[in-house]
């Protein structure tokens, strides 16, 4: 599918047919459709299908007096119990006359941008780098937006983590690992390509531009600035929870080795009284055919375990 705007005192709005000086929005483009626009605009066929392959890295590329700007932007993929964030390519195709973007599916950054650019109420597509940058700048603070939220989950989580010994919470702590990994990556290739703009061997750029390509950069540097950040943060909550994890089992397995050593006296005491031999003690008073023996050898074993507790609780083991 594909719709059309044209900019008319200051606003993006719909256009009903092609005509100079438009942006087309293509998304999800059928055969047939790509032929359309190609034939129509006069498009390189590989300008169109590029941006259409999921794994197509940032880039810039210019053929005669067409330009093909790859970015990636966030995508929000609900797969099992969690919500996680990928990052798909978007073509944005600059020819003589028109502008053309070129992604996968009805991103809603398309309406986020029509929103941007009528509240400014400044837009002229026969501009089409201001068109280009205000573009970038709206994926850049898509995400912002979304790092903001991801900050406010890793409270959350990291609230949780330590709570509970469920695997549930380590696998939401990986998602968002995952997740800024895909950004981390992508927001590193567009910054290439706001580099490659700004030499000016691609595209001619007046002061506004550069004042504008600025702006664009110095919030993308921030975004790949957040994303480090949070990688650093999850993996240093993530071997602090090992280290609980560690140091729990470690309290475990000594309450476990003294509970052992201390029931071990007992065991010894009564299956060695247990045996049909001579035992040391036996032919003794008060022991020597006393029916209180049997009280008087529960009352040395508690001794001994009381003793023993004390022990081991004096220094700590316990």
């Amino acid at each position: 599918m594909f719709r059309i705007y044209k900019s008319e005192k200051g606003l993006l709005i719909p256009a009903e047919k092609i005509l100079p000086n438009v942006w087309v929005c293509l998304f999800n483009p059928t055969e047939e459709e790509i032929s359309y626009i190609e034939e129509k605009f006069h498009i390189f066929p590989e300008f169109l299908r590029y941006p259409l392959d999921e794994e197509e890295r940032p880039r810039i590329e210019k053929e005669e007096q067409q330009i093909l700007i790859i970015l990636r932007i966030p995508d929000v993929v609900t797969r099992g119990l969690f919500i996680k964030y990928e990052t798909i390519p978007i073509g944005i195709i600059l020819t003589e006359e028109n502008i053309i973007t070129v992604c996968l599916k009805d991103h809603p950054i398309f309406e986020e941008f029509i929103a941007l650019a009528n509240r400014s109420k400044a837009f002229d597509l026969n501009k089409p780098v201001y068109f280009i940058l205000n573009f970038m700048l709206a994926v850049t603070s898509l995400y912002i937006k979304l790092l903001r939220q991801i900050d406010k989950t890793l409270e959350e989580y990291e609230e949780e983590v330590f709570k509970s010994i469920e695997n549930e919470e380590i696998l939401k702590m990986l998602s968002i690992e995952k997740t800024l990994t895909y950004f981390n990556t992508s927001l590193q290739g567009n910054d290439t390509v706001l580099t490659k703009i700004q030499s000016g061997r691609y595209i001619r750029l007046t002061e506004e531009d550069m004042e504008l390509l600025e702006d664009v950069q110095i919030e993308n540097r921030q975004a790949i600035e957040m994303t480090k950040v949070f990688l650093n943060i999850i993996a240093g909550t993530m071997d602090a929870y090992a280290s609980v994890i560690n140091n729990n089992l470690n309290l475990i397995m000594k309450l476990l080795a003294s509970i052992a050593i201390i029931l071990a006296i007992p065991n010894i005491i009564y299956s060695m009284y247990g045996m049909n031999i001579p035992l040391p003690f036996q032919e003794l008073p008060p022991f020597k055919h006393s029916p209180h023996a049997f009280y008087f050898i529960n009352l040395f074993t508690a001794f001994l375990c009381f003793s023993l507790l004390f022990i081991l609780r004096k220094k700590r083991y316990l």
